[in-house]
């Protein structure tokens, strides 16, 4: 149970990232509120996440699945520039992530 919620706290993570930038600097309302509802569920998957697995491996599989995640939405969304290198390396990312929970 411990690894799907810090899946999914990973992807609040994204979440509330993205709504950060889209916040613009906290001027508007609904991004900020998407930052602070994502940022509460995110820390709380982790904190919970943390409760049966190690630190270092709770943070890094949080920290990857929102990288990547953040990433492939600039990317699709955002205009950020879209690479067969970039891909890569996301997905030398992605394949940390799933080594991690391999080895644990």
């Amino acid at each position: 149970m411990s690894w799907i919620v810090l899946v999914v706290s990973g992807v609040f993570e994204s979440v509330w990232a993205i709504a950060l930038g889209k916040s613009e600097g906290f001027q508007r309302l609904v991004p900020s509120i998407v930052f602070l509802v994502g940022l509460a569920i995110s820390m709380a998957g982790l904190a919970y996440a943390m409760r049966e697995l190690p630190t270092g491996t709770s943070y890094a599989v949080w920290v990857g699945i929102g990288a990547v995640l953040t990433v492939a939405y600039g990317m699709i969304f955002g205009g950020e520039p879209i690479t067969i290198m970039r891909i890569v390396l996301l997905l030398g990312i992605v394949i940390c992530v799933i080594g991690l929970k391999l080895v644990h």
